[in-house]
This record gives C-alpha cells, sequence and structure tokens, in this order.
C-alpha cells in the first residue's frame, strides 16, 4: 500500500523499448540515405571514355601478349605495331562484357577496312569453350587469346572485366577504360591522340 501523496510505483512500466527503438530507426535512417546516395552516384556516373583510370601502364610499352586464338592461330601483339590496337579483356559471364560486345564488333567492322585500327581480345577467368560458344551464337570477328594462367591478366593488371587499354601504333599504353565501351568513345580517343601536338 503506497502512502498518501507519495509518487505512484511506475516500475512495472517498460519505457525502455521505446527509448530502445529510437537508435533504430536514426539507424534505418542513416542507412537509407548511404544507399540513396550510392544509387545516385552508380545513376549519375559518367560514361566509360570519361571513366579512364590511371595505370602504371600509362605512358610504357604494351606489355606482350603472345598465345593462341580461339580460332588456334598464333598472336603476337608486336605484329601490330604501326596501328591502333585496343586490348579488351572480357568473360562470357560479364554482363557489361556481353553489352558492350555489339559495341566492338561495330568498331572491328569500321576499321577492318582501312586497316589502321584493330581490337583483340583477352579470355579473363572463362574457358576456351565457353567463349567458342559465345562468339559462334553473338558473332565477332577478331582475334581472341586464350589466356587460362591469367598471366595476360595480371601483366596488365586486370582486376575485374571489361577492362580496356588502347595502344598507340607506337606501341605505349595511352588509355586505360575500366567498364564496357563504344564503338564511338575509342574513335573519339584515337582521334584526340592524332589530334594532340607532338
Amino acid at each position: 500500500m503506497s502512502e498518501v501523496g507519495a509518487e505512484p510505483d511506475r516500475s512495472d512500466e517498460l519505457p525502455g523499448p521505446v527509448q530502445q527503438g529510437r537508435p533504430m530507426v536514426i539507424v534505418a535512417v542513416a542507412l537509407a540515405v548511404v544507399v540513396a546516395l550510392l544509387i545516385a552516384v552508380l545513376a549519375t556516373r559518367s560514361p566509360s571514355g570519361e571513366r579512364s583510370r590511371q595505370s602504371p601502364l600509362l605512358g610504357r610499352p604494351a606489355p606482350a601478349i603472345v598465345g593462341t586464338t580461339l580460332a588456334g592461330d598464333s598472336f603476337d601483339l608486336a605484329e601490330y605495331r604501326g596501328r591502333w590496337v585496343v586490348v579488351n579483356f572480357f568473360a562470357t559471364w560479364c554482363i557489361p562484357c556481353v553489352q558492350e560486345h555489339p559495341e566492338l564488333a561495330k568498331f572491328q567492322a569500321r576499321h577492318a577496312g582501312t586497316g589502321d585500327a584493330a581490337l583483340v581480345s583477352v579470355l579473363f577467368d572463362n574457358t576456351a569453350d565457353e567463349a567458342q560458344g559465345f562468339f559462334t551464337e553473338n558473332g565477332g570477328d577478331w582475334p581472341v587469346v586464350v589466356d587460362e594462367a591469367g598471366a595476360v591478366g595480371v601483366d596488365y593488371g586486370v582486376a575485374r572485366v571489361p577492362e580496356s587499354f588502347l595502344v598507340a601504333p607506337n606501341g605505349i599504353v595511352v588509355q586505360r577504360l575500366v567498364g564496357g565501351v563504344t564503338a564511338a568513345e575509342v574513335d573519339d580517343l584515337i582521334a584526340q591522340y592524332e589530334g594532340a601536338p607532338e
């Protein structure tokens, strides 16, 4: 029995859960803000031509690519000296690689007649059989080097695909592009380098 005028005993009322729920709401709001910012960054990122990344290869001779293609032919990047070369690392399981494939085909077709630029793809963490099936189904008439040990990818510092390197006619790497490319973007880059003062 409580004394007259004394405060009633409220120990059985549990305000704790209400107070404990506030930090959870704050965390949820903060998480929602972070997710919204991430979505905004991804949705507004620049095209691949503007997403060139730094690489220790820039300004240096392109690492050698010597091997066998899906067609069973020998390939040596050194034989392409005198032309622009796009070295493209791809895999059939990579969605952006699949999406950029028609653009690479367009680039190759555009330059096949003039011989001023060429394209070579390097298989990244993929089997030759899977790649052969992909090219049979989707077309593409350019060398695809089988890099089963991943040595070429290591030499170029490739961590994920798609990733492309633009090699100048003198054999120097001038651009590294992370993500899918378009034929127009690559042609624009070549035009910029050709138009740059010596």
